[in-house]
């Protein structure tokens, strides 16, 4: 809008580094524009302050937050049910923000066995180095967890499904047990996309979501969102955000917007991409067995009955105790449309073998496990090439079998 002030007075030079605004009021658009800035300006120096606080004074300074971006933040906030979101610059941001907001030296943290690597990784690299205990405990547990708790914990971590072995939890479980104990509960509500699962609704305190997947959609941004379900939790989270510098682009911020209106569409169709995918690999002579929150086959699929209200794009599949490690490569190997590749939620499908990614020391499955994650791809198209692979790892066992025979037979 054009400036309140007088258009500045001086020379070219000093007009083009003061330029008056001239745009007229009145623009309205369907699309929120991509506001960017590091400075923000006060009227006054009476008006000036320092503060994170995007709830009492919205604009201090660009680290906090442009309109763009506190847009994204009111829309997913909106989705979610929460009190207030924060926006971070990709969803490791938001696990790590949410472990130092309510963790000190001598607390004690309590994590899925099946929890997303990189969250171990920071869990065991860097918690454990501030003094604080970590101890994992099975995602299946329940209300069960009770033994697990400490006089010092402090926070129950819960990602349910887990985003390699897909293990439903029953998270109202243990989120009653948690706060009896006095802990506060996270969700990594991910693979739901925030909304086929309602994480507040079922007892948690923070919800948090990499958006970098379902929400951007299109595997060209990377962001995260850490949501407060209370006041408490968000004065909580509010300062450690602010100190880490956790400044997220506005450019990204619009594609995330832009990603929310697409969202509910592309759920649709990966979810029904998906079942039938899934649906044809549990019939498959080479799949052990189907990790799909949907299927009886997958741990906590009663729950997941119970607690959702739809299934996402993302699934696991186990080869037979036949296939080596070599064979399962090939059949990654061996796709076409499946891309190799991390992360899922976007419009490409991909695949990746499992092992690496788990970090588990009690991993059952070996190399055996392969991620899928589906794209926008036709099902007839994504299964086509899915039976290419496994028969081309088919044709590549028989060849081995036959090369072992003549060998013994020499």
């Amino acid at each position: 809008m054009p400036d309140a002030r007088p258009p500045v007075e001086g020379s070219w030079q000093t007009r083009l580094a003061q330029p008056t605004r001239f745009a007229p009021p009145g623009f309205e658009s369907l699309i929120p524009a991509v506001e960017r800035g590091s400075t923000t300006l006060f009227r006054r120096t009476a008006d000036l302050a320092d503060t994170w606080d995007q709830r009492t004074r919205p604009y201090a300074y660009g680290l906090y937050g442009t309109p763009t971006t506190l847009e994204l933040a009111g829309r997913i906030c909106d989705l979610e049910g929460g009190y207030s979101t924060l926006i971070t610059p990709g969803g490791q941001a938001a696990l790590v923000l949410v472990y130092l907001a309510f963790l000190s030296a001598g607390d004690h943290v309590l994590i899925p066995e099946s929890v997303y690597g990189p969250s171990r990784d920071f869990a065991d690299g860097v918690l454990r180095r501030l003094g604080i205990d970590v101890t994992y405990y099975p995602p299946t547990i329940g209300d069960r967890i009770e033994q697990y708790l400490r006089a010092r914990t402090r926070l129950v971590w819960c990602e349910s499904p887990g985003s390699i072995t897909f293990e439903v939890q029953d998270v109202p479980a243990i989120a009653r047990v948690a706060h009896e104990a006095g802990a506060v509960v996270a969700l990594d509500n991910t693979w739901a996309a925030g909304i086929l699962f309602d994480a507040f609704a079922h007892g948690v305190d923070i919800a948090v979501q990499a958006l970098t997947k379902y929400v951007g959609g299109h595997s060209d941004l990377l962001l995260g969102s850490v949501t407060a379900r209370d006041e408490a939790t968000y004065r909580r989270l509010g300062p450690i955000h602010a100190a880490l510098g956790l400044a997220v682009s506005p450019d990204d911020a619009y594609l995330a917007l832009r990603g929310l209106q697409t969202l509910a569409v592309r759920l649709a169709a990966v979810e029904a991409t998906a079942l039938r995918v899934a649906g044809w690999l549990a019939e498959r002579p080479e799949i052990e067995r189907v990790l799909h929150p949907a299927f009886a086959s997958s741990a906590g699929h009663e729950i997941w009955q119970r607690d959702f209200v739809g299934s996402s794009g993302a699934f696991a599949i186990v080869h037979l105790p036949s296939a080596s490690e070599v064979d399962v490569a090939a059949f990654i190997d061996g796709l076409r449309l499946f891309r190799i590749g991390y992360s899922w939620g976007g419009t490409t499908s991909l695949a990746i073998p499992g092992a690496g990614e788990t970090r588990r020391p009690d991993y059952a499955y070996d190399h055996r496990l392969v991620r899928l994650s589906i794209g926008l791809e036709s099902a007839p198209d994504l299964i086509d090439d899915l039976s290419g692979a496994l028969d081309a790892m088919a044709a590549l066992q028989r060849m081995r079998a036959h090369a072992e025979r003549t060998i013994d037979a020499r």
